[in-house]
């Protein structure tokens, strides 16, 4: 192993106090490829002390001149996707194809955030009372920290930091120890972009590093992407302390296919949400609920494109779908589909012995298609994360509805059909966050908000866009009188109300 991650604190590279490493993987290679730091609690607290130091000039600074950090930042972004996509494939495993998407999309945030300057206005009102003027606007929090998940090693920093860095704040970011590479880039970046030492702060680590960020005093805020219990634990730890709290959870998406869709298309798509970064998003379509008679033909043609996808490592020539991340996500998997065929469910498509050529130590489990599949199962009730797609029947979109409902989780969800009623009836009735019409990765644009619903979020605020904005500053409201020397008091004990 040719390398070891440091973390990044107060502008350099630093091993902090710890002797603790941990392997980072090459998931088709099935082997250790470098090692990185694990941060004490000290090494938090170094972190958070540079960030709290560099709050008090940079809280200070235009948001002028914090757009143009973000403006030279995204063109690096730009001129580092390629070396940006290695990294990602290299430690996460996807496709450099879909590595350079979450690049792209994590850029989004980047653009969003340039223009600052206009989403930080405030508003004014001009005589709310006699010779009286109101005016609000935002400031930043102080010290924020984002803890993230491996599958998303790029794209979900990007929908915490820059945002809240151009508000104003200064940050401290704890990245899946199992994919560092892109964070320790993305700090080198931001120096580059001319962001002052201690902004932005990188520490690697495991749970050590997630509780002294949820404890510290100096920590006002937390954003969380994770599996639901880690989001629950987040929430009440933060929340406990007295911090913002958003912490983004598991999921169960479902796609829902109406008799009258085009079933090739609604395959196609299906295929590609079930199956792309081998099932590892938190937005991926994972349980198809076929209508009446659409189930049968849509199974086949699921089937059908199923079997001509290609599994290998991430930088092949034409591969579609990589490993999945660790040994223990592919023993977890394969596990998942055996459950689901001892308790009934029908094995379409197979994919627990897939093995590549040159890399037989690699994790890879292959697209793998259940039919039959009831609510009571595992294979439903649980999030897999990985590319497993279960399909349940139905005779109406009411059931399909309800099934929606009666889920715990309500991140995401789409319907497949040509319907403009059904369509309709199905955006307002069912409990989720994020809904697509003929789109299955309902994914908002970086100027809407990401978030679901019910065990899919826990706190107030969904994540990136307006509402990132909201999360990471707090509202003041100056109310002004400006009296003449000789002009009448007015002063009295009764409650103020406009004259």
């Amino acid at each position: 192993m040719s390398h070891t991650y440091d973390h990044w604190i107060n502008g350099a590279a630093t091993p902090g106090e710890s002797d603790r490493t941990g392997d980072v993987y090459d998931p088709a290679l099935g082997s250790a490829a470098r090692q990185v730091r694990l941060a004490t609690a000290g090494d938090v607290d170094l972190a958070v002390a540079a960030a709290a130091e560099a709050f008090t000039t940079w809280s200070e600074s235009s948001v002028v001149a914090r757009s143009r950090v973000m403006f030279a930042f995204r063109e690096l972004l730009v001129q580092h996707e390629d070396e940006l996509a290695q990294l990602i494939s290299a430690e996460h495993g996807k496709t450099l194809d879909d590595a350079r998407g979450e690049v792209v999309r994590g850029r989004e945030v980047v653009e969003f955030a340039c223009g600052i300057a206009q989403l930080l206005k405030g508003e004014y009102n001009d005589q709310v009372s006699g010779g009286i003027d109101s005016h609000s606007f935002r400031q930043p929090l102080g010290v924020v920290a984002g803890i993230t998940p491996f599958n998303f090693p790029i794209m979900v920093p990007l929908w915490m930091h820059p945002v809240a860095i151009a508000c104003g704040n200064t940050f401290v970011l704890k990245p899946s120890e199992r994919v560092p590479g892109a964070s320790d880039l993305v700090a080198r970046l931001y120096q580059q972009a001319g962001l002052p030492d201690g902004v932005f702060n990188v520490v690697h680590g495991d749970k050590v590093a997630v509780d002294r960020i949820l404890e510290h005093p100096d920590v006002a805020a937390v954003s969380f992407v994770g599996s639901t219990p880690i989001a629950r634990y987040v929430h009440e730890g933060a929340s406990r302390t007295g911090k913002r709290v958003q912490a983004l959870g598991g999921a169960k998406n479902h796609a829902v296919v109406m008799p009258d869709a085009d079933l090739d298309f609604a395959a196609d798509h299906i295929v590609a949400a079930g199956y792309g970064s081998a099932g590892q998003r938190c937005m991926a379509i994972s349980a198809v609920v076929a209508v009446g008679p659409a189930a049968d033909t849509l199974v086949d043609k699921i089937r059908e494109r199923s079997v001509d996808l290609t599994v290998g490592p991430g930088t092949g020539e034409g591969v579609d779908m990589g490993p999945v991340v660790t040994r223990a996500s592919r023993d977890r998997i394969v596990d998942y589909v055996g459950q689901g065929e001892d308790a009934g469910a029908k094995v379409v498509v197979d994919g627990r012995e897939v093995t590549v050529e040159g890399h037989e130590e690699g994790f890879f489990v292959g697209p793998t298609l259940l039919d039959q599949v009831t609510t009571d199962m595992s294979v439903y009730t649980d999030e897999i994360f990985g590319p497993v797609l279960t399909v349940l029947r139905v005779p109406t979109l009411e059931a399909a509805i309800e099934l929606i409902n009666a889920n715990p989780y309500g991140n995401g969800t789409a319907v497949f059909t040509s319907s403009g009623e059904v369509a309709r009836t199905f955006q307002r009735k069912v409990t989720v966050g994020m809904i697509g019409i003929n789109v299955p990765v309902p994914v908002p644009m970086a100027f809407h908000s990401f978030g679901g619903w019910k065990d899919s979020l826990f706190g107030d605020h969904h994540i990136h866009g307006p509402e990132g904005v909201r999360f990471y500053t707090q509202a003041k409201v100056v109310t002004t009188r400006w009296p003449h020397v000789a002009e009448e008091s007015l002063a009295q004990l009764n409650f103020p109300t406009a004259q």
